[in-house]
């Protein structure tokens, strides 16, 4: 218990008067005014990353927000979203290495799933005409700042309709997600101002 203060730089703070140690902190955490340095530490041990840095916090806000608006968008366009199989027994879609696994109940191979088309696109030869996944991936590949082996992937596909169409609709979701996670279809990326 305590009493509510700002300290002279202006952060609330609690000015304690009374203190319970519920449980000791196994490590110190990160240090808040400069963060995580070690980049190794920040990509394996997220939660340290997400205390120390607003930045990070913030990209994990904006990613949900890009989420939800892409359902909503596709939503109102009558699409279904659908769950396709992660642990398959033939890998496609794309040219990429699966991770495998063994089902022992089978007794089967099955590979954790590098592409959710195969399985869309006998949705709508099955009579869903408007499809869409949001999904986890799985490459056994390389790994480095743009590469990572699992991401999450958006597909969709529309019976009867062109590439003309696609387009359009790649471009109104991206409008659409800007002002939903940014509130503006204006907004700098690597130093450039980007109008959508």
């Amino acid at each position: 218990t305590g009493e509510l203060f700002r300290t002279k730089t202006g952060e609330v703070s609690l000015r304690t008067t009374d203190l319970q140690m519920l449980s000791k902190a196994l490590n110190a955490p990160p240090e808040k005014w400069h963060g995580l340095q070690d980049k190794e530490i920040r990509y394996r041990q997220r939660y340290a990353d997400l205390i120390a840095n607003e930045e990070v916090r913030r990209v994990f806000t904006i990613r949900s927000k890009i989420v939800t608006a892409i359902r909503s968008y596709f939503d109102s366009l009558g699409y279904i979203e659908v769950e396709t199989p992660t642990l398959q027994p033939l890998y496609g879609g794309a040219a990429a290495r699966p991770f495998t696994t063994h089902h022992n109940a089978l007794d089967q191979t099955f590979y954790l799933r590098i592409a959710d088309e195969l399985y869309l696109k006998r949705l709508v030869v099955g009579g869903f005409e408007r499809v869409y996944e949001i999904c986890k991936d799985f490459r056994n590949e390389g790994i480095d700042r743009n590469h990572s082996p699992e991401f999450t992937m958006l597909e969709f596909y529309e019976a009867f309709a062109d590439y003309t169409t696609m387009m359009d609709r790649v471009e109104a979701l991206t409008i659409a997600a800007a002002k939903a996670a940014l509130g503006s279809t204006k907004f700098v990326f690597q130093g450039n101002e980007i109008d959508l």
